[in-house]
């Protein structure tokens, strides 16, 4: 964005806008193997072709250059340049002054080769210590996978570090083309994640972060209720957050995490990252944001440790002429809204207060609902609603199979009517389900409301796989232990649905039945809407999770080894529009689900018909 102001006649080129473009931004990086700021551009130098076809070197050009820090393979290609330029002069054999010319140039060579062989050295060092670490780190992370990537910040910096940093040492190895390393790196690397991994993980940290109102001091500093495995984050992965933020227009994540990344690097972290970068993006994001003053204080900053930075002169005037354009409105404006308040009587905002205190405990947004119950808030059970709520030994109106062997059953909430069975599935058999289902996880999709067709969608992250019970009879056991339960026929289900929910994994506020506006939503399946849903949970969850139903504000908690039940239709066959339910993010662990959802077809005599819709 390019601005163009007069002030007192004198123009101000604006460049608020970060250049390159994000996108460039990234490709630069990767290129130059560093982190560039909005304000990075690359710069080329071309050396003039008529030095080295001239056959002399005047004023010791190449000499000079050979002390310039460049690329290894540039650095030998100098060297030979130079001495390509000296053989052009030949019968140097002929002046012994002219040989001693050569003497310092060897020795400027050798210089050279000390120079490149430290380079090898180091570089190689550097290949062992990340060896070093990483042996160390997936020691770690192998004894328990599924503990370890439980943590939000390791499954995070497991997509890092295979999209990025890997990359970044291969293209230091690819300077020594000896052993199969290369070969086998670069087979292996088209199985790694892409960047759209890297930047899922960056976006399901930064939703973690809202959903739980975590800062990112916590978040960095790995914090997290529950963490088997802590991990704190650099500040160049803070960096990368709000680069990923940023690219999304979103400035007020992309501040908090370059405020993060700024906080940390003035701690004293050493880092590759520079401030000015940082500082750069935080001004920025600061500014997009409207406040024009704490933008300015940065940019003030940022002249402090650049002085020749490119844009920050300019965006410091411009600040410091619209904060005085403000100014000035605001004290014309200030007579009017003193004027305004005379005629405002206290008794009218003392109305005013409580008519809008009433509007925003009544009228609650569905995603602030969900997100409070996702964090254990408002619940609202009232201790004589509690008071109904049962355990019991259940056997199904002395089902056969129940009889000797009834099941626990507990109340969770009352209206819609939601039940837990504890002990309902044997660990043997989550294990043998996973089993099943690992090969066959596929990313999870959802059904469009219009089309019917299933889909993928950036609200549900998890991947999911469907089992018959032709893959195994363990899953025809379980088809027929719901049955028995539940009363209801599952010849006319559909398949177990297995889910695993990844990093920050979720599935937003939804219904599982088709509505009205939706006649099609399950026509393929000939089987009449989704009567009823049944939930196991196969795993425990240590943080975040739940199962929660915002409209009536219902929460209920993963629990290994037990499953819950509810009718989404009312026995009319009209939909229970309080069963819309979501999956919280899975803040700290790993969440294994698996689901039946039992339809219509069948059930006829099983749940015969109410009289009225609510029924």
């Amino acid at each position: 964005m390019h601005v163009s102001l007069h002030v007192a006649s004198s123009p101000i080129l604006l460049e608020i806008q970060p250049e390159p473009p994000y996108s460039q931004q990234c490709t630069e990086s990767s290129q130059t193997g560093r982190a560039t700021g909005p304000s990075l551009r690359l710069q080329t130098v071309n050396f003039t072709e008529s030095v080295w076809a001239s056959g002399s070197d005047p004023d010791g050009f190449c000499y000079r250059m050979l002390s310039i820090r460049m690329e290894l393979p540039c650095y030998c290609l100098l060297l030979l340049s130079c001495l390509q330029s000296l053989s052009a002069h030949a019968d140097f054999f002929t002046s012994t002054g002219q040989m001693t010319d050569l003497l310092y140039t060897e020795k400027d060579l050798v210089t050279s080769l000390k120079d490149y062989i430290r380079a090898e050295e180091s570089k190689l060092e550097q290949i062992k210590r990340w060896a070093e670490k990483l042996d160390s780190l997936t020691v770690t992370a192998t004894q328990d996978p599924e503990g370890f990537l439980g943590h939000p910040v390791n499954a995070f910096k497991l997509m890092k570090r295979l999209n990025t940093e890997w990359g970044d040492l291969e293209s230091l190895v690819l300077r020594d083309t000896t052993g199969g390393f290369i070969s086998n790196l670069t087979i292996q690397r088209q199985h790694f994640p892409t960047d759209e991994d890297q930047t899922g993980a960056a976006k399901a940290l930064i939703r973690l972060q809202d959903t739980y109102r975590l800062d990112a001091n916590t978040i960095s500093t790995g914090n997290l209720p529950g963490v088997k495995y802590k991990s704190h984050m650099t500040a160049e992965d803070c960096f990368e957050l709000g680069k990923i933020a940023y690219s999304d227009a979103d400035y007020y994540h992309t501040e908090l995490w370059m405020a993060q990344a700024l906080k940390q690097l003035d701690e004293g972290e050493e880092s590759t990252l520079d401030k000015v970068t940082v500082i750069d993006y935080l001004s920025y994001a600061i500014y997009q944001q409207g406040e024009m003053e704490r933008a300015m204080e940065y940019t003030k900053r940022l002249i402090e440790l650049d002085p020749e930075h490119p844009r920050g002169k300019s965006n410091l005037k411009y600040f410091e002429f619209q904060l005085e354009k403000q100014k000035k409105a605001a004290e014309e404006e200030a007579p009017k809204q003193k004027e305004r308040e005379k005629r405002e009587t206290a008794e009218k905002k003392k109305k005013k207060k409580q008519k809008k205190s009433k509007k925003a405990f009544s009228l609650i947004p569905e995603r602030e609902k969900y997100e409070m119950l996702c964090r254990g808030e408002g619940i609202k059970m009232t201790p004589r609603r509690q008071s109904r709520l049962f355990c019991r030994y259940y056997d199904n109106n002395r089902n056969p199979s129940l009889l000797l062997a009834p099941v626990k059953q507990q109340d969770e909430w009352d209206r819609p009517y939601i039940v837990r069975y504890l002990d309902i599935i044997s660990d043997a058999e989550i294990e043998r389900v996973k089993q099943l289902a690992k090969p066959r996880l596929r990313r999870a999709t959802i059904s469009n409301p219009i089309t019917g067709v299933l889909e993928t969608a950036s609200y549900r992250i998890s991947k999911s796989a469907w089992l018959t019970e032709y893959d195994d009879p363990m899953i025809e056991k379980i088809n027929d232990r719901i049955e028995g339960v539940t009363g209801l026929e599952m010849d006319t289900a559909e398949e177990l649905q297995v889910a695993n929910y990844g990093v920050g994994g979720q599935y937003e506020p939804h219904f599982d039945f088709g509505r009205k506006d939706e006649p099609d939503a399950f026509k393929e399946l000939g089987t009449g809407n989704r009567i009823a849903t049944w939930l196991f949970y196969m795993s425990d969850v240590s943080a975040g999770g739940a199962t929660v139903f915002p409209d009536v504000g219902a929460a209920v908690w993963p629990q290994k080894g037990t499953a819950v039940f509810w009718y989404n239709l009312f026995a009319s066959g009209e939909g229970d529009y309080s069963t819309r339910h979501a999956a919280c993010p899975v803040l700290v662990g790993n969440k294994w689900v698996s689901n039946k959802w039992i339809h219509e077809r069948g059930q006829e005599w099983r749940r015969p018909c109410g009289l009225s819709e609510s029924e």
